[in-house]
């Protein structure tokens, strides 16, 4: 489909109803995949999901399509190519890719002209590399983010001041202009959401002692650690945010798998905009 921009009010676009691969027009190497719901309407909800480090943006769309439709809410997948965003789960800081923050803002502004939709409140999802991005993303632009539900991260930027990005918010080194706002960033609805067999070390997994010691051995240690240290850290500035914890029965780390067996995708439209 061609890269055209359509007055806004004027006609429900032809690929409304289709997860729809689109190149951004200021800059046509950035990708991203597209659902515009067939009962759009202008000042629609944007909900995102990000992929993990397996890049599986279309299967995120197509997984999430069928939610997106029944919502009536506009999402989007963005891509970020190892080539390009080797760094992208950390926001990609200076000397180790593009920043992925940068180029996800790009692609949010131009879907705003594109369907009418309300970009000002981001509703995002990510699994597993794509929670880091989410978590993190949400942490430096919280004016800009409703609520979140991370999947599976493999570790956690923790809301400590004493301990440096991105295991901490001290110095964003690499990351010009960003600097962490706690009392912002724990007004932020999150939810934590792990396989329960999601317990191995396994090859992408940060085996670092640091993190080991701060989060703990595992995707569902670290994630129920990371939670609670949120909920606290919001309890100690009188902040009464909601934030929740969801172990899927069966599931180990695969995002069809808890897609498919352990409804992921119900679990995570729930929290992020209420049952249906």
């Amino acid at each position: 489909m061609k890269n055209n921009f359509f007055p806004l009010n004027s006609y429900t676009p032809s690929y409304a109803g289709t997860v729809v691969k689109r190149n951004l027009v200021i800059e046509p190497k950035q990708e991203y995949f597209l659902y515009v719901p067939r009962n759009v309407c202008i000042g629609a909800p944007v909900f995102i999901a990000v992929h993990g480090v397996a890049r599986m943006a279309k299967e995120h769309a197509e997984e999430f399509a069928p939610f997106a439709e029944r919502y009536g809410v506009v999402l989007i997948a963005p891509l970020f190519p190892k080539e390009y965003f080797c760094d992208y789960q950390r926001l990609g800081r200076k000397g180790k890719g593009e920043r992925a923050d940068l180029a996800f803002k790009k692609i949010i502004k131009e879907v705003g002209l594109l369907t009418g939709a309300n970009t000002d409140n981001l509703y995002m999802f990510g699994y597993s590399g794509g929670g880091q991005f989410v978590h993190r993303y949400a942490m430096a632009y919280p004016q800009n983010v409703a609520r979140i539900v991370v999947a599976a991260a493999g570790w956690y930027t923790f809301p400590d001041s004493n301990v440096n990005y991105p295991r901490g918010i001290k110095r964003a080194k690499g990351l010009r202009h960003i600097t962490f706002s706690p009392s912002l960033f724990l007004s932020i609805p999150a939810c934590v959401i792990v396989g329960k067999r999601d317990k191995h070390r396994d090859v992408e997994l940060n085996k670092s002692e640091r993190i080991d010691n701060q989060q703990g051995l595992n995707r569902l240690e670290r994630g129920r650690a990371w939670i609670q240290t949120m909920a606290d850290a919001a309890m100690a500035i009188d902040l009464d945010t909601e934030y929740d914890f969801k172990v899927l029965p069966g599931c180990n780390h695969s995002f069809l798998k808890c897609m498919h067996r352990g409804r992921m995708g119900e679990h995570a439209l729930n929290f992020l905009f209420g049952p249906i």
